[in-house]
């Protein structure tokens, strides 16, 4: 007798959405840097002038995470992505058609603002995919929830080059971005007819799905206040993760936005040649953070959670950063390429334990305690970009590497305090139960 088989369970579409919407994320927001080569002569404007634009981004980006988290902790996943996707939209259609009104001084400073408003549009997109995680996804599945859809920004990542580049040899660089635009048009348009902020709204969910959900996962948040949100944002596992996020976001940082400059402009490819190899470091990193997921909650069953959630953390990211030291001491291309790729390899098969981690110490305040995590991720963007697109400008591109090195192992030490199961007793004894 044949065994019947079971039917995809909602939570996997709804992850598929928020798969595409992190994929189509990276794409619009690397493309200035990929785009620079054409930019900078087309428009005269300086790297440095590209790097505060990628800065513009990275500020407006971070300082939006907190209100992005409480905005979708209060009105869901449903209407804020849809948001989302409509501001992402303006933003990406309007850098292109600045050049067509304006010049000089004017035409730079109103890029280096819609930059700043694509930061806007995208900064909820993670903190409120773990409140979507959270409500959706059994904790024992958190990690590699988080993992993969980490995957599919690399993926964006990894996508941008090649795409923008054979984009702009047809159609120009202005071109390229209006295109990359109608992707995520279409996605918006879908969700917002598809998509649900918890299963018991969705018509499609059934009993059986609802009962693999853990105590965990059915936790619903009470309305946020300004004294508990000021108790998440002192929450002392959220602080050390964030902290530590800081500093594996400069490496994320340095690997995501600068591999194709340094490609051309060190290892002298040409634009084409540099947008193909570039694709290699985000695969890995896409690959890396699916399987950190994986491991990551295998580890937690194993070991539990304090010890499992620390251990990629701790022996990948001092890793990463020894590798980026090696970069520049290779003669051969392939050879620097293979060492970036396993350098974000080993930087992103972290993700999965810092939002899962955080997840388990927030509970139900999950996306406003992830949007405290991305702050101060992207933080460390905003001290970043400048300090490696002044030292790349002057070509001293190991002193760039070195600086990575250094804030990988500071953020692999600071997850030696990180305990995630800290609040467990104070939460059971606040619902009256055991600790889950």
């Amino acid at each position: 007798m044949p065994i019947p088989r079971q039917p995809v369970r909602i939570r996997w579409w709804i992850f598929a959405y928020m798969f595409a919407f992190a994929m189509l994320s990276y794409v619009q927001r690397t493309s200035i840097g990929i785009a620079a080569e054409r930019i900078e002569p087309e428009l005269h404007l300086s790297q440095m002038q590209i790097g505060w634009m990628m800065w513009a981004f990275t500020v407006m980006y971070m300082v939006m995470q907190v209100p992005g988290g409480v905005f979708g902790q209060r009105y869901g996943a449903r209407l804020t992505y849809f948001i989302v996707g409509v501001v992402g939209f303006i933003a990406t259609v309007a850098t292109p058609l600045a050049p067509v009104l304006l010049a000089g001084t004017g035409l730079f400073l109103t890029m280096v603002f819609f930059q700043g408003l694509l930061g806007v549009s995208q900064a909820p997109v993670f903190p409120v995919f773990a409140g979507v995680c959270q409500s959706w996804f059994p904790a024992k599945q958190w990690a590699i929830a988080n993992g993969v859809q980490t995957c599919g920004m690399n993926l964006g990542a990894a996508v941008a080059p090649p795409l923008i580049v054979l984009l702009t040899q047809s159609f120009g660089w202005q071109g390229a971005l209006l295109w990359i635009s109608l992707p995520a048009a279409v996605l918006t348009l879908a969700w917002a007819w598809y998509g649900r902020n918890t299963p018991r709204e969705h018509p499609k969910v059934t009993p059986a799905e609802l009962a693999e959900l853990s105590a965990l996962s059915r936790a619903d948040a009470r309305p946020l206040t300004w004294p508990r949100l000021a108790r998440i944002a002192a929450d002392r596992n959220v602080l050390l993760l964030a902290v530590s996020y800081v500093c594996m976001n400069y490496l994320f940082y340095l690997l995501n936005n600068w591999s194709f400059l340094y490609l051309v402009q060190e290892r002298h490819l040409s634009a084409l040649q540099s947008g193909f190899l570039a694709v290699l470091p985000p695969i890995g990193a896409g690959v890396g953070s699916a399987f950190g997921g994986f491991l990551t909650d295998h580890l937690v069953l194993r070991f539990g959670a304090k010890r499992g959630y620390s251990f990629v953390p701790i022996v990948f990211l001092p890793i990463a950063g020894l590798l980026l030291l090696t970069v520049v001491h290779v003669s051969s291309v392939v050879v620097a390429v293979a060492v970036l790729t396993a350098s974000f390899f080993a930087t992103e098969i972290t993700e999965g334990a810092y939002w899962a981690g955080t997840m388990r110490a927030a509970r139900a305040d999950t996306m406003a305690a992830t949007g405290v995590l991305n702050t101060g991720g992207n933080l460390g963007g905003v001290i970043g970009i400048p300090i490696v697109a002044y030292l790349s400008g002057q070509q001293h591109w190991g002193a760039a590497f070195a600086t990575g090195t250094a804030f990988a192992v500071v953020a692999a030490a600071l997850w030696l305090l990180v305990d995630p199961t800290r609040n467990d007793a104070r939460d059971a004894a606040a619902i009256g139960g055991r600790p889950a």
